[in-house]
């Protein structure tokens, strides 16, 4: 009896060691928990802008044209009060000595409670601009900077008969204002398209765009006066006197195909991809274009976002090792990303991650609580998001633990350094198969977003591992100047539980290769597990030669499969190439679920070609474009195809 006690127990001490060794490798949310906040029946909140009021309290601002103050918003019983209503769609919220500014479609409205009774009792244009009535004419902000300020942006129309170009109808359309308290507007930049994202870091002010006609994909920008950011829509208007932009549209078109073309019946036909063309980039045509702004860092579409939204800063002491950096929220994905940005040779470069997903709506605003947790505020009405509630309020609470993550990546003369939150294993960290590199741009022209093009694999030649363990530094053969280069390091396991990183992949747009010293080949680790072992040439064994075979080889051994693959064999491809970030197989997202798809009846031939070049016309109930996607392969497209049409 004895015996048996003892050898249960260690069975037992064997099974709990191997389940503590094949531990699962933690996931965002256990280190960013994400709350929703309580809201009264009543109140919508699809959430145009928030700020935190010096009280702590939550003022948010609705695309119904409502302002709410939320107080005590950390707790668990957060008390909502209207402040104000009756507003036209207001997409941005600030606050300034003792007043709420936020900017309907068409003016700067200030806010003031006189009596201290929580309710607004005076409304205040401080500056009006034109509107035509185009539903797409949003205006976002407005964001209170440095000198007292107001920065605002506004959308673009589109075309009645060519309703895929983007244009300004009315003055400021397409650009960044200034405005004074004293109600005095400045042109501030020109060339945005849809600048949903708008903010101040660090006193200066920074902007997301979403994809579309001249926006291969989103990105951060920061914006000096006299910017144009590559939309050239607003150029219509840089011959005022007061337009810091000097660019003029018949300069711009005279370099740039505009593809307005018509056919036979007179009708203009909407631009497309075209495969293997000769194309332009937005780095080659500043060279024409010297008030052209190349983006800091790229956010690649369907990967880190498509809808990109609101930039804020990560305050000190507040989620951990990311203090600094720049959080990057996307409506059209529901997610957060995170953004490390370095300055070589004076421009402005970095490093883009996944950072949260799973948000339940588009998320579109954010700001810091008293307490270091972060206000989610989001949207998807006409919009579409992969959450699919149409609104939500929620809070991003981080639990002080330590997430095993790239911490930061920068530039080396011969590479990246990329810089871990904890020390990593030494023998995975040496090993140059658990690195990955490649290199892609975009293209610019007038097409609904840009595939990824000039794609090129990317040799790891070294690594140089620090003592501590904390940091990586890899020889990337071939670096190509204004192309992002994606990084892998899917091999990599902490000290620590042996884990993977939570997020392996970060992308890096290197607008500058830095000068200095490069690594000599005999201060580096050159290992490769994944290289060739030579195996050694099989003795060649001689047999009597035999009379020839007769038998006819069964049929079976020759045939070939028809059977259609399950979504578990090609959830691989949907993922690579980006189609689960608007399609769901049951559920609408920003595009149609596959099962609407498959009852459509196409051919696989079909899909291919609609995924080379979509028709978005064929979706009338859908916002957002599909952008061509040509670096699908036929071979993956009609497998793809095959799947889709099983969902009948």
């Amino acid at each position: 009896m004895k015996h048996t006690f003892k050898t249960l127990a260690m069975l037992a001490l064997s099974f709990s060691f191997t389940v503590l060794n094949a531990q699962e490798t933690p996931k965002e949310e256990d280190f960013f928990k994400i709350n929703k906040v309580r809201v009264p029946e009543g109140p919508i909140l699809e959430v145009g802008g928030l700020v935190t009021l010096p009280n702590g309290n939550l003022a948010v601002s609705t695309r119904r044209g409502e302002v709410y103050i939320v107080e005590n918003p950390t707790s668990t019983r957060p008390y909502f009060k209207k402040f104000a209503y009756g507003l036209h769609e207001i997409l941005g919220i600030a606050y300034k000595n003792g007043a709420i500014y936020v900017a309907q479609r068409g003016e700067l409205t200030k806010l003031v409670d006189k009596d201290m009774d929580g309710k607004a009792d005076v409304y205040e244009t401080i500056y009006a601009w034109p509107l035509s009535g185009h539903y797409h004419e949003y205006s976002f902000g407005p964001v209170l900077m440095p000198d007292g300020t107001f920065m605002v942006t506004g959308n673009v129309a589109f075309g009645d008969e060519e309703w895929w170009r983007a244009e300004s109808r009315v003055p400021m359309r397409g650009w960044a204002m200034n405005i004074t308290e004293e109600g005095k507007m400045t042109p501030y930049a020109a060339g945005f398209r849809s600048p949903a994202g708008i903010g101040s870091i660090d006193g200066q002010f920074y902007f997301t765009e979403n994809q579309g006609d001249w926006v291969g994909s989103g990105g951060i920008w920061k914006v000096n006066k006299g910017d144009f950011m590559g939309h050239p829509a607003s150029l219509r208007w840089t011959g005022r006197s007061d337009s810091p932009v000097k660019l003029q549209s018949d300069f711009f078109y005279s370099k740039m195909d505009e593809r307005r073309i018509k056919n036979e019946e007179g009708r203009y036909i909407k631009p497309e991809n075209r495969v293997n063309e000769t194309f332009k980039t937005l780095f080659e045509m500043k060279k024409d274009f010297p008030e052209l702004r190349l983006p800091s860092a790229w956010l690649p579409y369907g990967i880190l976002g498509i809808s990109s939204s609101e930039p804020i800063k990560i305050p000190e002491n507040t989620f951990g090792p990311f203090a600094g950096q720049i959080l990057v929220g996307d409506q059209g994905m529901s997610i957060i990303s995170r953004v490390f940005l370095e300055t070589v040779k004076g421009q402005e470069q970095g490093a883009a991650f996944m950072f949260r997903q799973g948000f339940r709506s588009g998320v579109l605003r954010m700001a810091w609580g008293t307490d270091g947790s972060l206000f989610v505020g989001e949207t998807n009405r006409g919009w579409g998001s992969a959450g699919d509630a149409n609104e939500g309020l929620e809070r991003l609470v981080y639990n002080n633990k330590m997430p095993f993550e790239m911490k930061t990546v920068k530039a080396m003369p011969d590479g990246f350094e990329v810089e871990f939150t904890m020390p990593v294993d030494r023998k995975s960290a040496e090993d140059l198969a658990s690195y990955h590199a490649e290199s892609f741009i975009y293209k610019y022209h007038p097409v609904y977003g840009s595939p990824p093009v000039n794609t090129e694999k990317l040799k790891i030649a070294g690594v140089k591992v620090s003592a501590d363990g904390l940091k990586a530094r890899i020889i990337v053969q071939n670096l190509r100047q204004y192309y992002i280069h994606t990084l892998t390091l899917d091999g990599i396991r902490s000290k620590e539980g042996f884990y993977s990183l939570i997020h392996p992949v970060a992308y890096y747009t290197l607008n500058q290769i830095p000068d200095g010293a490069k690594l000599s080949t005999n201060e580096v680790s050159t290992r490769n597990s994944e290289a060739a072992v030579p195996s050694t040439p099989a003795k060649k064994v001689t047999t009597p030669a035999k009379k020839a075979e007769t038998k006819a080889i069964p049929a079976k051994t020759t045939a070939v499969s028809t059977k259609a693959p399950t979504y578990k064999e090609v959830e691989g491809l949907l993922t690579k190439n980006t189609c689960l970030a608007c399609h769901n197989t049951t559920k609408k997202q920003i595009g149609p679920p596959f099962v609407e798809i498959a009852k459509r009846n196409y051919s696989a031939e079909k899909i291919f070609k609609l995924i080379h070049n979509p028709q978005p016309q064929n979706w009338p109930g859908y916002s957002t474009e599909m952008p061509p996607m040509p670096q699908v392969t036929k071979a993956e497209a009609y497998k793809i195809a095959a799947w889709i049409n099983t969902l009948k």
